[in-house]
């Protein structure tokens, strides 16, 4: 499927194109547009990549995150999967940044019987999609991963399950994209946007009016609400509070693989460091951490990983997730002319981020959607509202 695009003029193939929001989405976006020679002016209200990307945990397990109902969605996690290894090998090289990208493989344990019996209806349905995923004996679990509890109710092991290191995954992009040429306007929040099929623009909350050849919104759980977007072409975007906590590992604690129950998590990190997370909550832009959510998550992972009772708790925050209607994103062109998006990422942020990118790109530079995003157009919700 393709959009047809306005002839290129001269000026207008010269304008930039403006990308509001510096996540990861915003930075890679805007780092594939700049290696396919397009100027890029990149437009944050705080620090790039210091909000839900600078939460998150980093999981890239397409796998691990499939559901009953939503096979398109684990088609694009599975091909951006596939795509991460190239991805990081090119952000490394052009940044000089380690990800700390890592394929290791991910265990799920079921601490009681209930878990189980859940646990099994997801390897069978996992089995019957064809996956290889693993149901593990304890011995055999035990032996993969020491540091899970020696009484699990059942084990289920997903060997594609990789990881990287959000933090370190912001500051490669950041740096990739200044090497390339993008300019990064941080602490400059965007107040509105004027759509148009030749010279779109944004308006900063200053009052400055930068025109370009086109505009991707990438703000994350702030992408609803921009001002000149008619309402039914805003992204309905809601924010979902994860809490998180971060651990110091000391031996003899030495925990290697990503663990997961149902409710909750445990992923090693470079340097020492073990994540545990992470609620999912409707709290609005409420960003604090709370002893309810730090309760909730400690009592789920000691039944899954005892060994963290004695590991010193080194920092605690929480992030807003962007989760758009459906829980799905949103990528591609909209109705509002030359404006594109790329949001609603909710928990496949990290995981999308090779795909979303190389594919809303390959729309800005050509007019053409791929089949790869054709199922998450932002025009789904402009139709429901039709």
């Amino acid at each position: 499927m393709s959009r047809t695009l306005p002839r290129a003029t001269e000026s207008r193939a010269e304008r930039p194109a403006l990308i509001v929001g510096g996540g990861v989405a915003g930075l890679a976006l805007g780092w594939r547009l700049l290696c396919a020679g397009r100027g890029v002016h990149l437009f944050e209200r705080d620090r790039a990549g210091r909000g839900a990307s600078w939460a998150a945990a980093g999981m890239l397990a397409p796998d691990a995150e499939i559901g009953f109902e939503d096979p398109e969605l684990y088609r694009l996690n599975r091909e951006s999967l596939r795509r991460w290894p190239s991805f990081a090998a090119a952000l490394k090289a052009e940044s000089d940044v380690e990800t700390g990208f890592r394929e290791g493989g991910a265990l799920h344990v079921a601490p009681d019987r209930d878990a189980a019996e859940a646990l099994r209806r997801r390897y069978d349905f996992m089995k019957a999609q064809g996956l290889n995923v693993q149901w593990l004996s304890t011995a055999e679990a035990l032996d993969i991963e020491p540091f899970i509890t020696s009484r699990p109710a059942a084990v289920l092991y997903s060997p594609t399950d990789s990881q990287v290191d959000a933090r370190a995954l912001v500051k490669a992009l950041r740096a990739a994209f200044l090497q390339a040429g993008g300019v990064l306007r941080e602490g400059t929040p965007v107040r509105a946007v004027e759509p148009d099929a030749e010279a779109p623009a944004v308006v900063t909350e200053d009052g400055e009016r930068v025109a370009g050849s086109c505009v991707a919104l990438a703000m994350g759980a702030w992408s609803h609400g921009l001002q000149g977007l008619a309402p039914d072409r805003q992204p309905p975007v809601r924010p979902v509070r994860g809490q998180m906590i971060e651990l110091q590992v000391e031996p003899p604690f030495g925990l290697q693989h990503v663990v997961r129950s149902a409710h909750t998590y445990a992923a090693p990190k470079p340097g020492g460091r073990v994540l545990v997370g992470a609620t999912m909550e409707e709290m609005g832009f409420d960003a604090r951490v709370t002893a309810g959510g730090l309760y909730a998550m400690l009592e789920e992972i000691r039944k899954i990983v005892p060994g963290v009772d004695d590991l010193p708790v080194r920092d605690l925050w929480a992030g807003l997730r962007p989760a758009s209607r459906d829980h799905l994103p949103i990528l591609g062109p909209s109705s509002a002319p030359g404006v594109v998006m790329a949001t609603g990422f909710f928990r496949h942020g990290m995981l999308l981020a090779p795909v979303a990118s190389e594919e809303v790109a390959r729309y800005v530079l050509t007019g053409e959607t791929s089949a790869w995003i054709a199922p998450f157009l932002p025009e789904r919700f402009e139709a429901a509202l039709a």
